[in-house]
């Protein structure tokens, strides 16, 4: 071992002595920021991994759309069906109603489905929370939870559903609305959908918007393995030029966007906590060259060169860095695993439990790690504590021997 990488060590970890006050502060400071920067990007990973995963469950992989409304739909599908890579495909009618229980409105999204394909696409079945997908017909609707308890409908209740096409009634045609029962209750874990959705047969939804037997689109399961874009390439090679096919990831594209504009600017953010614990470093490196002036003096008169004496303080600067990212990390995971434990301990404190289930649809807070974001954080703090001893090394290695022992 050179000896200046012996005398770093030991000036930051000093055998048989107290644990120097430099490298506690200098080691707490790094390791908090680094810890920081972990637990944040951890949850917001996991917020953006919980709406990326409820977005493949409830659209499929594939989402197939038209210029205008989607004709033949049955040969649309025998054919998306036969691209190979694709497990399933359905089709479905979307829109916005009016509803009506016991004089209660509401404007909730319809989206209709075709019961006999959309659970080889959408595992809607698993999300009922009361009552059952298979007693959905066309004369009965499911309710998401958000839009049943704003109604205040029971399973078997009746709603009235009016449709857009009363706005287009003729002269002296009156278009009554459509008595459905309430066959089930449904919550998927999105605050969006939970809030105000009703789902109801593609039968029943194409009746209520006139469609005939034409769908709006297609969503599209694909087998495990499958690439989406390579795929999606494959569909619309079979489809007619009206009709296209989007990955889940194009057809989505503007908000995962913004879901990873929030992240690096959390991220860009939070490395200026790195940055303020590498300045630290640095004032103390200062103040620990000005306290050894003498000392190194002496180095240089016993033969060092400059660049030893240099690499002397840089290499505490460095193992300030390895230390408190190491800390850093082990405390950040720690935090993580913890992270629902003292989310329970904060609401409970503040009484803010049942809002936050219920307005964030999230009773335990997701996590989700990526080891882009791990490098880059390590890296990050890697480089700045680096850095931070590079200054105090030029100022190390400047001192003349003379001057630096006539010093007092």
């Amino acid at each position: 071992m050179p000896w200046y990488l012996y005398l770093a060590l030991k000036q930051l970890f000093p055998t048989g002595r107290r644990f120097p006050f430099f490298t506690a502060i200098s080691v707490l400071s790094v390791a908090l920021g680094v810890a920081l920067l972990v637990v944040v990007l951890g949850v917001m990973g996991g917020f953006g991994y919980q709406i990326r995963r409820m977005i493949v469950d409830t659209e499929g992989e594939i989402q197939i759309k038209a210029r205008g409304l989607v004709a033949d739909s049955r040969s649309v599908v025998k054919r998306v069906e036969a691209v190979p890579g694709v497990a399933g495909a359905s089709p479905y009618a979307a829109g916005i109603l009016m509803v009506q229980y016991q004089n209660k409105p509401a404007f909730p999204q319809m989206r209709g489905l075709d019961m006999a394909s959309v659970e080889r696409v959408v595992p809607l079945g698993k999300f009922v929370t009361a009552g059952s997908l298979d007693a959905l017909d066309d004369d009965s609707v499911i309710l998401s939870e958000g839009l049943a308890e704003s109604l205040g409908v029971p399973i078997g209740g009746t709603l009235e559903i009016y449709t857009p096409l009363m706005l287009a009634r003729k002269d002296l045609e009156v278009i009554l609305p459509h008595s459905v029962r309430v066959v089930g209750v449904l919550r998927i874990g999105h605050q969006q959908l939970d809030s105000s959705t009703v789902y109801c047969t593609l039968r029943l939804a194409q009746d209520l918007y006139g469609l005939a037997r034409d769908v709006h689109g297609l969503n599209v399961r694909l087998k495990p393995g499958a690439n989406e874009d390579e795929v999606a390439a494959r569909i619309n090679a079979v489809l007619p030029p009206n009709i296209r096919a989007f990955s889940w990831m194009d057809s989505f594209a503007d908000f995962l966007w913004i879901l990873q504009l929030e992240k690096n600017m959390m991220m860009f953010v939070l490395l200026f906590v790195v940055l303020v614990a590498a300045f630290l470093t640095m004032s103390l490196l200062l103040v620990l060259v000005l306290k050894k002036t003498r000392e190194i003096g002496l180095l240089g008169a016993l033969g060092a060169s400059r660049r030893q004496i240099a690499l002397c303080f840089c290499l505490q600067g460095v193992g300030v860095g390895v230390v408190g990212t190491a800390a850093g990390l082990a405390l950040g995971f720690t935090v993580l695993h913890f992270r629902n434990d003292l989310v329970h301990a904060i609401t409970r404190l503040t009484g803010g439990q049942e809002l936050l289930a219920r307005f964030y649809q999230f009773s335990e807070l997701p996590e989700h790690t990526e080891p882009r974001d791990l490098l880059v954080i390590v890296v990050a703090a890697l480089v700045l504590s680096t850095l931070a001893g590079i200054i105090p090394a030029v100022m190390a290695g400047r001192l003349k021997p003379v001057e630096a022992l006539r010093s007092e």
